[in-house]
């Protein structure tokens, strides 16, 4: 019997674990549904917009921009996009992963900026100097929470702190593979080799160029903020899906031992009936 009571109550313990996950695997889906749908609405605009920036700079004698210019230190600061929590899958751990990769390469003098609120001790283990936390970023990043990112990064550049910036984000290939993946985004790429557009600027390119900057960096930070979110939702969805399918299997084998247990309970006794019987019989 205090065998049974103990799968019965270990069945119960699982049960709630369920209803847990289901309901986690739920959130993150409607969570997934609307920053899946923004990024993919700004990702476009984004790669059109940096596609014209590099074609318009590819297209004038003269570059004074100081987002445009390349510098030839090895200073490297590392925005690295982490989740708010973990029950993930390996969505954080890949991310610290790579960067640890990239440190150990010891190539570069890097710094960090970390966008998330997961793994204060994974990061400080690291060992390299985090400028910054971007630690109340939402599930479901906005304009303005991009636009507190991307001063930042720009006032970090302009004051010479760093030689470049680079982001380091797990990149959403499908619904079942996201990967960390690296987007520079200091200085700002141009086209060198084209031989520029073709068209009349109204008004004239230099005070094009300096708007043109701004926006591409805005929308290029947002959209990996929501890519990095996408990534993110879609890797707890999946986590969540196998934790429920687990505990499916985990009910299943130990409905099957109650059941052997509570046999075996029946059997004994019926053992225990008959041979009490058959003693009274033998007495009589």
């Amino acid at each position: 019997m205090a065998n049974m009571r103990a799968i019965r109550n270990r069945i119960k313990s699982i049960e709630s674990t369920r209803q847990i996950t289901r309901s986690m695997r739920m959130v993150a889906a409607a969570k997934l549904r609307r920053t899946q749908e923004q990024w993919q609405k700004l990702s476009q605009f984004s790669r059109v917009s940096r596609e014209v920036l590099r074609k318009l700079c590819a297209g004038m004698d003269k570059l004074e921009d100081p987002l445009l210019m390349p510098r030839e230190g090895n200073r490297l600061c590392l925005v690295l996009f982490v989740g708010n929590r973990g029950l993930c899958g390996t969505y954080n751990s890949a991310v610290i992963k790579a960067a640890e990769e990239r440190i150990a390469a010891g190539e570069e003098e890097i710094s960090l900026v970390v966008c998330g609120r997961w793994g204060r001790e994974q990061i400080a283990a690291l060992d390299r100097p985090v400028l910054r936390v971007f630690d109340k970023l939402s599930d479901n990043p906005t304009a303005e929470e991009a636009e507190e990112l991307t001063d930042y990064l720009k006032k970090l550049w302009l004051d010479g702190k760093t030689d470049r910036i680079e982001l380091l984000y797990e990149h959403y290939r499908s619904a079942l593979t996201q990967e960390p993946d690296y987007l520079r985004l200091l200085p700002m790429e141009r086209d060198e080799t084209d031989g520029g557009l073709d068209v009349i600027f109204e008004p004239d390119p230099e005070t094009l160029l300096k708007s043109l900057t701004e926006l591409v960096l805005l929308n290029t930070l947002h959209a990996v903020l929501l890519e990095a979110k996408t990534s993110e939702h879609t890797a707890r969805m999946t986590a969540m899906t196998a934790a429920s399918d687990n505990t499916d299997e985990l009910i299943a084998e130990l409905s099957l031992k109650l059941n052997h247990a509570r046999q075996a309970a029946i059997t004994t006794e019926i053992t225990e009936i008959v041979g009490g019987s058959n003693a009274l019989h033998q007495r009589n």
